[in-house]
């Protein structure tokens, strides 16, 4: 009887130990999701002052700067709901107005333009990979918070159920082989 007693018990300090451990993996997995976000963010904003600098440093032709301009600042100034979107603009209006290598090489060619397009090539490179960083921490975590131990027993607690940043990351060829040739 008192050895039945005593295996229950270290069954259940060990089950116990397991869900704290789970626990604590889920909470660092979470905790590295905040961490990943606050990089995209801070790529995101970046790269939309990046581009409104260019597009007011009178580098650009008109056209290409106002749809430069309205694009980050749309982006800059989008609500959480609709940041996937406007961050996608902004990225199709990049590869829009540098389409073509020689747009890149009017721009290098332009006094400062050469430091303007390295670092506006350097905030579009940047930008995918903060993106993949968050959206593989927000996998990680979907796929332990899809497990029946941590429904069952609540382990995630009251925090929201992660979400991928979803946008269209894809940077304007001629910027950046033209950037990386220099």
């Amino acid at each position: 009887m008192t050895a039945t007693l005593i295996w229950i018990l270290v069954a259940l300090v060990a089950v116990g130990l397991y869900l704290s451990w789970t626990a604590g993996r889920l909470d660092r997995l979470h905790a590295r999701i905040d961490a990943a976000r606050a990089a995209l963010d801070a790529q995101l904003v970046r790269r939309a002052s990046v581009t409104q600098e260019l597009a007011t440093s009178g580098v650009l032709d008109p056209a290409a700067s106002i749809v430069l301009y309205e694009a980050a600042h749309a982006a800059r100034q989008a609500e959480e709901d609709q940041r996937e979107v406007a961050e996608s603009e902004l990225t199709q209006a990049l590869r829009a107005v540098f389409a073509e290598a020689q747009q890149v090489d009017e721009v290098r060619g332009a006094p400062g333009g050469e430091d303007a397009a390295r670092e506006l090539a350097e905030a579009v490179r940047r930008v995918p990979m903060a993106r993949r960083f968050h959206n593989d921490a927000v996998g990680a975590a979907r796929r332990l918070r899809e497990h029946r131990k941590v429904r069952w027993f609540r382990l995630a607690g009251h925090a929201p159920f992660p979400m991928a940043f979803e946008m269209d990351d894809e940077p304007p060829a001629a910027l950046t082989e033209r950037t990386a040739a220099a």
